[in-house]
């Protein structure tokens, strides 16, 4: 009897320290991104604890069965050593999928050997300017797995045809990597199934003691590069933290906002100039119009809003400041009728981290909020931009049309 109960416990440890394998060595951490060029590509990241050199990605054009594994596509992974803030090493892998089909839904797998994710599915854009909507989500940065996760399903649930995910931001409070955990955590397939653009907040940025005080530096910390794979058509200083995008007729800039921002300006107005899009999005963290108690952006304002008003940029997407403010239609700093040239500023915010509200432009507002979490989805036609506001219990809260 005795030894049959050892047998047992020496199967039951031996099948646990397996499956803890199995678990280690499996892909986490799966995000889509958008490249430059949407619908002929689009970029997959991974990570795994254990290093694996012959990671790839396998993908074929979807069917209505599994007959498409006949059809598998092999694409070699990029791998990148990586040592965490708590000095653990782990691998990230990326590759960009290319020569694909626009319109066309596609499979993927990520993985090694034996070891492989789900299929996952993905549709890419259309060559054509037809119309499509996505989803912006400001700040989550708090509490993300316990608070935003809600919010991130709510988002989806109310648009599960999204094209795209924009986020401006301060996605975490640090950069540790239990919270980089949280983050995937809460977002789970949606990351896996819609493709993400994103710009990082000051939170993404590396920590430094100056004076015996800690500050943010103006150097991104490594883990965005690992966890992402971004355009790479921005200033060379700002390698996939500022970039452009076009989709579907629609120009959306992104940009760094942390720093040097005078710089990137420059190389903003080269964008606006050569864009034959019907509609452009500009997103970056810090607001242009400031919807935090006791703050006041000129960092951005100074520098961008002439050029927004200028090459006529339809929206401003924007963070930081963890409260709510969608701004009239503005032109030179004053508003003007709908029917005019003008641009439309918006703060958001996701997560459960609030400020009080700034009274400073208050006349500029069309709508503010404190002490709300929000998302948004954004429906893109060819004459028409229909902007959506949405509490985390899926309320619509906020809504306005541009017409052009």
């Amino acid at each position: 009897m005795k030894r049959n109960f050892l047998l047992l416990f020496f199967l039951s440890v031996l099948l646990q320290i397996n499956i803890y394998s199995q678990q280690s060595a499996a892909p986490e951490r799966i995000i889509l991104n958008l490249t430059e060029n949407p619908s002929r590509e689009i970029a997959v990241t991974w990570r795994t604890e254990q290093q694996f050199t012959n990671s790839e990605i396998q993908f074929a054009q979807s069917t209505s069965w599994i007959e498409f594994k006949n059809n598998v596509i092999k694409v070699p992974a990029i791998e990148e050593n990586f040592m965490t803030d708590d000095g653990k090493a782990v691998y990230h892998y990326s590759a960009i999928l290319k020569n694909l089909q626009p319109k066309t839904n596609y499979l993927y797998r990520v993985g090694h050997d034996s070891i492989w994710s789900e299929w996952n599915q993905f549709t890419t854009a259309s060559n054509e300017n037809i119309p499509f909507k996505f989803l912006f989500i400001g700040d989550p940065q708090n509490d993300i797995k316990e608070h935003c996760s809600r919010v991130f399903r709510q988002a989806y649930k109310t648009a599960p045809d999204a094209a795209l995910l924009l986020f401006t931001g301060d996605l975490v409070t640090n950069t540790s990597d239990i919270l980089w955990s949280e983050f995937f955590d809460a977002g789970g397939f949606i990351f896996r199934t819609i493709p993400s653009i994103l710009t990082p907040g000051n939170h993404e940025h590396k920590l430094v003691k100056v004076d015996g005080k800690f500050q943010r530096s103006k150097i991104l910390d490594p883990s965005w590069n690992v966890h992402f794979t971004l355009p790479e058509n921005g200033p060379k200083e700002f390698k996939e933290s500022s970039y452009y995008v076009d989709y579907q007729g629609v120009r959306f800039i992104i940009l760094n906002s942390h720093y040097n921002v005078k710089e990137q300006a420059v190389w903003v107005e080269k964008v606006l100039q050569n864009n034959s899009n019907k509609w452009t999005v500009a997103a970056f963290h810090v607001p242009i119009y400031s919807m935090g108690s006791g703050r006041d952006s000129k960092v951005t304002r100074e520098p961008l809003m002439p050029l927004f008003d200028k090459y006529g940029v339809d929206l401003v997407l924007t963070g930081h400041d963890h409260a709510y403010g969608r701004s009239k239609k503005i032109y030179g700093g004053k508003v003007v009728p709908d029917s005019s040239k003008g641009t439309v500023y918006v703060v958001s915010v996701s997560g459960p981290k609030m400020y009080a509200l700034n009274p400073l432009y208050k006349d500029l507002m069309a709508k503010t909020a404190a002490n709300v979490s929000l998302f948004q989805v954004i429906y893109v036609e060819k004459n028409q931009l229909k902007y959506q506001s949405f509490t985390a219990d899926g309320n619509l809260f906020d809504t306005f049309f541009l017409t052009k």
